[in-house]
């Protein structure tokens, strides 16, 4: 049934009402009993409703005829019939109200992953969760034998432990590099070997069917058990690797982490970088990485976790086929602790640029296995995140960038490993305010440090950790990551199944020591890549408040550290442990400005 003309008026008054308070407009329209169809299309026409013109499509399709046409809803209708209800400007400024709904919902249960551990017959510990959900199998098989172990096989060794973890990939005696390829991405498997600063990693995931399944695990044992470390793919990925070193160069992030890497732990193994050095890459040889190889990738070197569609039975099956390719071996020996510095150090490397980036930090913590370190680990997270948790609530992210435009992003965090890792805070900025960036953000640690966070700061990052914590084992690959760290540094159970306990025990006495214990800025390092000549005063102290106990030296850019080569490679050093224990929320990484 066609509308009629009191329809077609009631729609056009309501268009042109909408178009006056649109355009501010306060005169009257008032159209007359007797307007007919031919008026209604000659008002609309030569109307001065201002722009933008709102007449809606159902007012446009009635006034060319074809309404008929045009569905409208029964609320539509309804609504046309009755014309329209009006409310006023403060009533639809109002919010809406809350459902109700959500006064009868109960709070949400947390199911943890059920860990199971056993033992495989060659005596690597195994953590495995079973998840039928998914077709999939996800396995972490992980060896004390990151980059900190170079050394252990020649002393000018650096970047044996990455070059053999690149080549665990590029064939075996049996396959050679394309064919090894060419069968991975057939079965559509995932499978990676990584080496990080004290651990060496091997991971797969694949279906759970025994189509896919067996064939991707006689991969895997091939490469662990037979690796061709073929001499001229070798030496076309040092040539590679030769090319990115020297690109690398030219990019002030690589630059300031190696010097930070380098003068905060000095003669340590975490020292140098994962990749190798201009230097030494050139030296490394196939005897080197099957030395590498048949010292670390050993059983008793080794801790392995299973997440997937499997059975327990089938587990331990999987488990001792896997390993029984490795040779027993004996466990690496335990690394020796880094030395703190004693008073705050500034390094400036010149480079011509239009920022200076800036790291800045200390060393921090190992990974902790008991409950009161435990404790005292989470304190720390909840009163870091408050000062350098990278969003926008964070004390340093407010006052540095909000407030005094200095940088996009400033962030900073732990990194616990094997022996402590590093506390590191990081951004970039113009070179002329890089000294007052430095100030403010040692300024507003100062301030934290002295006057504490607050308790409504505490208690919105305490809400913040516990909701995000189920996110950590999500999924399959989150579960199997937790699992292969959590069993790599043995910690326990507790560390995953108390944590939410942890959290809630954290009060505004224990978050303040913790910060107060664990940060430090008398023994800062701070490093600066930049373009010196517009960097003012460099040779301040680190310290505002210690001026005699600085250290400022300058490093020719000649000599500027190198860093590691193809960017993906790049990427892997720079965040070295952050890659493989992200899964945790008590772990803050950090994250850099892009």
């Amino acid at each position: 049934m066609r509308p009629t003309l009191a329809n077609y008026k009631k729609l056009l008054d309501k268009n042109l009402m909408m178009n006056k308070l649109t355009n501010n407009q306060s005169d009257n329209i008032n159209l007359p009993d007797n307007t007919t169809l031919t008026d209604l299309v000659a008002l609309t026409a030569t109307r001065k409703l201002g722009q933008p013109h709102r007449v809606s499509a159902a007012l446009i399709s009635l006034l060319i005829g074809t309404a008929a046409t045009v569905p409208l809803s029964a609320q539509a209708v309804a609504e046309e019939q009755r014309g329209g209800s009006e409310i006023s400007a403060e009533e639809a400024a109002k919010p809406l109200p809350k459902l109700s709904s959500l006064a009868n919902t109960s709070e949400l249960t947390l199911t943890l992953p059920d860990i199971q551990k056993f033992k495989t017959a060659s005596g690597v510990p195994v953590a495995f969760v079973s998840t039928p959900t998914l077709p999939i199998v996800d396995i972490d098989l992980r060896f004390n034998a990151g980059s900190a172990r170079d050394a252990g096989i020649r002393a000018d060794g650096y970047g044996i432990a990455s070059m053999t973890a690149t080549m665990l990939e590029q064939g075996t005696k049996d396959l050679n590099e394309d064919e090894f390829t060419r069968a991975v991405e057939t079965l559509g498997i995932e499978l990676s070997s990584s080496a990080y600063k004290d651990m060496f990693i091997v991971s797969l995931r694949s279906l759970s069917d025994e189509a896919h399944l067996a064939p991707a695990l006689t991969l895997v044992e091939q490469m662990l058990a037979h690796p061709s470390f073929d001499e001229a793919t070798l030496a076309r990925n040092k040539a590679r690797l030769l090319v990115g070193l020297q690109q690398q160069q030219q990019d002030p992030g690589s630059i300031a982490s190696i010097a930070f890497s380098e003068n905060l732990f000095g003669d340590h193994p975490y020292a140098h970088p994962s990749s190798g050095t201009l230097e030494t890459v050139p030296s490394l040889t196939q005897s080197d990485l099957q030395q590498f190889k048949d010292r670390y990738l050993v059983a008793n070197n080794a801790t392995l976790a299973i997440t997937g569609d499997l059975t327990l039975a089938e587990a331990k099956a999987l488990a001792d086929s896997l390993t029984g390719v490795l040779p027993k071996g004996s466990a690496a020996p335990k690394l020796p602790e880094p030395k703190e510095l004693t008073t705050s150090k500034r390094i400036h490397i010149p480079f011509d640029s239009t920022q200076t980036t800036i790291i800045m930090g200390q060393l921090g913590d190992k990974h902790a296995q008991n409950v009161s370190e435990l404790q005292s680990r989470t304190n720390f997270a909840v009163g870091n995140d408050v000062l350098a948790g990278g969003d926008f609530n964070a004390r340093l992210m407010t006052e540095v960038r909000k407030n005094l435009g200095y940088t996009y992003g400033i962030s900073g965090g732990m990194s616990p490993m094997q022996t402590r890792g590093p506390y590191q805070i990081s951004f970039s900025t113009r070179n002329d305010k890089a000294e007052a960036a430095i100030d403010a953000t040692l300024a507003t640690i100062n301030t934290t440090l002295s006057k504490g966070i607050s308790n409504e700061e505490m208690v919105l990052t305490k809400d913040s950790i516990k909701n995000s914590f189920p996110m950590s084992f999500a999924s399959n690959a989150g579960i199997n990551g937790l699992m292969g760290m959590m069993n790599f540094y043995q910690l326990p159970d507790s560390y995953l199944s108390d944590y939410l306990t942890r959290v809630d025990k954290v009060d505004l006495e224990g978050v303040n020591t913790a910060l107060r214990q664990k940060i430090d800025p008398k023994k800062f390092l701070i490093v600066t890549v930049g373009d010196q000549a517009a960097t003012a005063d460099e040779q301040k102290p680190a310290n505002p408040n210690d001026t005699a106990a600085a250290v400022a030296i300058t490093v020719d850019e000649g000599n500027a550290p190198t860093t590691n080569a193809p960017k993906a490679e790049i990427a892997k050093a720079n965040t070295e442990q952050a890659a493989t224990e992200n899964n945790i929320v008590e772990k803050r990484t950090i994250k850099s400005a892009k």
